[in-house]
């Protein structure tokens, strides 16, 4: 990528936008718990961040013992879907100082590049102002490979008609899908962290 600046900025949604990811592990926590199954946080941030719904309960199908199938488990997939929607809209998700961020640079082409179903997260970006901000919007459920593979961000590339780009994200697997894809990548510890970080790569790249 050229010292210029970033044709496109992409950003994932768990974790970087918005501070989601303890309220996917309690929302998890609270289904699980009546099969008999304990999820710790220190496991789902360290094996689950950056999974996909199925991939997640596949690993963790593995995990538990007696071993459980995909099949027997996704059925609390539509409970842990409903806990997670009654949070997030119930309040703020996406931080006032994130919104003035990105509301500061919208004439640079924006985008969200999520492994989150559409059902769960378009909500939350119509609620708290975000979506109308973004050029587009890659969710899980219609990329034909999730992250770590390349698919998500260059079906943004793509649809926003440029070549490189700067990715904002937070797990591994999205970051290995960012490179994957030739783009430029910037690591977010916590989603307090991004205006300063995206401040950060504008003007060192301005």
């Amino acid at each position: 990528m050229t010292n210029s600046s970033p044709q496109a900025l992409l950003f994932d949604f768990d974790g970087v936008l918005a501070d989601t990811e303890p309220l996917h592990w309690r929302c998890w926590r609270d289904v699980l718990a009546p099969e008999g199954i304990d999820l710790d946080w220190e496991y789902y941030q360290r094996e689950c961040i950056g999974l996909s719904e199925r991939e997640f309960l596949l690993a963790l199908g593995r995990r538990v013992e007696p071993a459980r199938s995909l099949e027997e488990l996704w059925p609390l997939y539509p409970l842990k879907k409903k806990q997670f929607a009654d949070g997030a809209t119930s309040g703020r998700v996406v931080s006032g100082e994130t919104l003035e961020c990105l509301k500061s640079i919208v004439k640079l082409p924006l985008a969200v590049v999520t492994s989150s179903v559409r059902q769960e997260i378009e909500p939350i970006l119509l609620k708290d102002q975000v979506h109308d901000l973004m050029r587009t919007c890659v969710y899980g459920d219609e990329v034909p490979r999730l992250k770590p593979a390349p698919d998500p961000y260059r079906i943004a590339m793509e649809r926003l008609g440029v070549t490189e780009a700067v990715v904002f994200e937070d797990s591994e697997a999205g970051m290995t899908s960012a490179r994957a894809a030739g783009c430029r990548v910037v690591q977010v510890g916590h989603p307090s962290e991004l205006p300063e970080l995206v401040r950060g790569v504008l003007a060192g790249m301005g």
